[in-house]
C-alpha cells in the first residue's frame, strides 16, 4: 500500500464531491441523488449516530434492501470511525440473533418491512428471546418507514432530528481521528457450511476497486446497474465504492428482477453490469430480452468458476451485449482478486477466472503436503495480498486456519494457474467427493451431464456411505418430469464415458437449487435435500 494514497470511505466521499459535485451519483426508482446530496445525507446520519452515543470502533449494523438510506448509513458511519456491519436480508430470527450477539454491535438501522418480510417484528422477537448471551451490547435501534416503534427505539425521522444538536465540527473531528488502516467493515459469510464467520476489512478496499476500474477503463461516462445486494461484498465494492472512485452513475435496484433490470439497461443507457451466473442465466432467459435495446452495454462482469458455468459465460458473451469479462474473488480477499482484460479472446474471457490484479500473488499447492505445484497442475488456490481480511471476528482459531504463518490465505478453492498466469477456478476443493478412496471433482461430472439434452442444470453431492465414504448423487433440473425410464437412460448415458467411481449412484430431480440471497447455489443445503428425498438419514 506504500505507493497508493490511503483514504477512509468518508474521505473518499469528500474527494468525490470535490470532483463531481452536483452530478448524479445514484438513480433509484426514478429519483436522483447527487454526489453533494449523498454527502449531506451521510453527514446528517453521522450527527445522528453521534447523538445516540456511537463512538469510533463501535459496530453499526445495517439491515435493509438496497435503497439510498443504505448509502447514507454506510458513509455516515465511516465519517465518525464506526465499523459497518451489513446484514444479509435473508436472515431470520436464529441467524440474525447469532450475528448481532457474535458481533457485539451497539446500533442497528433497519427497514420496518420489505415486501412480506417484517424486519421490525423479527428483531423484536430476537430481542425478546432468551438466547444465551442476549443482546446486551445493542443500545440503539433505528427503524425506517415505521408507523410506530417500541419504547426505547427510534424512528428514522426522530433519529435524524436528534442529530441537529450535533455540530459539523464534532463530526469533522471524528473524521480526522479515523485512519484508513482502521477496521471499517464486517461482512458475515453466508454460513452455508457451519456458523457464519465475521470477515473484517479496513478501508483498503478502495485500492482494490481503483485497480478494477483502471483495468476496465471505467470513467464518469459509465452507468452501472446494481441489483446485487449491497450487504454482499460484490455489490458493496462494485456499487457505491466504484461510483465514488470513478464518477460512474449507479442505477440502484431494490433487488434483482430480470425484466426490470433489462428495462433499466434500456431506459438508463447502462454501460456496465455485474452478476453471478444465476443472474445472467435469468437475464438471458427473460422473455423481454429480445425486445430490449442493450446497445449501450460496454462490459459485463461475472465470476466464472466450475466448468458447468462456462456455457452461460459464452452465451452472455454472444447474446447479452458488449464485452464479457470474468473474475474471481471471495469475501476474505475482495470480490475481484483476479479480473480479465477488455481485449481478451473468448477463451480467456469465458473459461478462465481472469488475471491477478496488482497487489495479488497466487499459487497452487497440493493440500495434503502443502507443496507448491507447477503451472498447469490442479490444487488448492492460495492468495497473498494487502486486501486479505484482518481475520475472522472473535475467532483466532479459524483465522489461523485461513491464513498461514507466511501470510498465504487458503481459499479452499480448487484451481489451476496456466503458463501465462491466468487463473482457472474449478470448484470448491472442499466439495471434492472421496469415493472409495478416489477423489471426484463434482464440476467434471456436472459438466458431463449438462451435455444430455434433457438436463438444464446439474449438481453432484456426496451422500454419506459406510463403504464408499461418499456415494455420488446427481441432483438435476430437467426440461420435463423424469420417469424411471428417463433416469435409467441418464445412468446409461455415463456408461463407458465416466469412470465407475465418478458415475452417480443416485439421480434425483429438483425444481430448483436452493441459493443464498446473492444467487450462489447452496451445495450443502442441496445435499441435505437429497438425503431427505432418498430417506437415507444423515449416517
Amino acid at each position: 500500500m506504500e505507493w497508493f494514497t490511503k483514504q477512509t470511505f468518508g474521505e473518499l466521499l469528500d474527494s468525490a464531491v470535490e470532483r463531481f459535485g452536483q452530478r448524479t451519483a445514484v438513480t433509484f426508482e426514478g429519483c436522483h441523488l447527487s454526489f453533494d446530496g449523498l454527502r449531506s445525507a451521510a453527514q446528517q446520519v453521522a450527527r445522528g449516530l453521534v447523538s445516540v452515543g456511537v463512538t469510533r470502533g463501535d459496530i453499526v449494523a445495517l439491515w435493509m434492501d438496497n435503497r439510498p438510506e443504505w448509502l447514507h448509513v454506510e458513509f455516515g458511519a465511516a465519517y465518525i470511525g464506526a465499523i459497518l456491519l451489513p446484514v444479509n436480508t435473508s436472515l431470520r430470527e436464529k441467524d440474525l440473533g447469532y450475528v448481532l450477539r457474535h458481533s457485539r454491535c451497539s446500533t442497528i438501522v433497519l427497514a420496518a418491512q420489505s415486501g412480506p418480510t417484517a424486519y421490525q417484528s423479527i428483531l423484536s422477537d430476537v430481542m425478546g428471546s432468551r438466547e444465551e448471551g442476549g443482546l446486551g451490547s445493542l443500545r440503539n435501534v433505528v427503524v425506517l418507514d415505521a408507523k410506530d416503534v417500541p419504547d426505547g427505539w427510534l424512528c428514522w425521522e426522530d433519529f435524524l432530528s436528534r442529530g441537529d444538536g450535533v455540530s459539523e465540527t464534532e463530526v469533522l473531528s471524528r473524521t480526522r481521528e479515523s485512519s484508513a488502516d482502521d477496521s471499517a467493515l464486517i461482512m458475515y459469510t453466508s454460513g452455508t457450511t457451519g456458523k457464519p464467520k465475521g470477515v473484517v476489512h479496513s478501508h483498503h478496499a478502495i485500492r482494490n476497486v481503483t485497480d478494477q476500474a483502471n483495468r476496465l477503463g471505467v470513467t464518469e461516462r459509465d452507468i452501472t446497474v446494481m441489483f446485487l445486494p449491497l450487504f454482499h461484498a460484490y455489490g458493496f465494492y462494485e456499487g457505491p465504492l466504484l461510483t465514488l472512485i470513478t464518477g460512474a452513475r449507479m442505477v440502484l435496484m431494490r433487488r434483482f428482477d430480470p425484466a426490470k433490470t433489462l428495462e433499466a439497461i434500456e431506459t438508463e443507457r447502462v454501460t456496465m453490469s455485474f452478476g453471478f451466473v444465476t443472474h445472467f442465466s435469468d437475464l438471458l432467459n427473460c422473455p423481454s430480452l429480445g425486445s430490449t435495446d442493450r446497445s449501450s452495454l460496454r462490459v459485463s462482469i461475472m465470476a466464472v468458476g466450475p466448468i458447468a458455468m462456462r456455457p452461460i459465460a459464452y452465451a452472455t458473451q454472444a447474446r447479452f451485449g458488449g464485452k464479457f469479462v470474468s473474475g474471481f474473488g471471495m469475501t476474505e480477499i475482495g470480490p475481484c482478486a483476479s479480473l480479465g482484460f477488455l481485449d481478451e479472446d473468448a477463451y480467456h474471457s469465458c473459461e478462465t477466472s481472469g488475471y491477478p490484479l496488482t497487489g495479488y500473488a497466487f499459487k497452487v499447492i497440493d493440500p495434503e503436503s502443502g507443496r507448491e505445484l507447477d503451472r498447469g497442475s490442479q490444487g488448492e488456490v492460495l492468495v497473498q495480498t494487502y486486501q486479505a481480511t484482518e481475520g475472522y471476528l472473535h475467532d483466532s482459531e479459524r483465522t489461523a486456519e485461513l491464513i498461514d504463518e507466511q501470510g498465504w490465505l487458503h481459499t479452499g478453492d480448487l484451481g489451476v494457474l496456466d503458463s501465462a498466469g491466468y487463473l482457472q477456478i474449478l470448484g470448491r476443493y472442499k466439495d471434492q467427493l472421496r469415493v472409495g478412496g478416489e477423489n471426484v471433482d463434482p464440476s467434471e461430472v456436472e459438466a458431463f451431464f449438462l451435455e444430455h439434452p434433457s438436463i438444464t442444470d446439474a449438481l453432484l453431492v456426496g451422500i454419506p456411505d459406510e463403504r464408499l465414504g461418499d456415494a455420488p448423487c446427481l441432483c438435476v433440473i430437467a426440461r420435463e418430469t423424469l420417469s424411471d425410464d428417463s433416469i435409467d437412460e441418464l445412468t446409461a448415458f455415463a456408461d463407458g464415458k465416466l469412470a465407475a467411481f465418478k458415475r452417480p449412484r443416485y439421480i434425483i430431480q429438483l425444481e430448483s437449487f436452493p441459493t443464498t440471497a446473492t444467487g450462489k447455489i447452496e451445495r450443502h443445503t442441496t445435499k441435505e435435500l437429497a438425503i431427505e428425498r432418498l430417506n437415507l438419514g444423515t449416517g
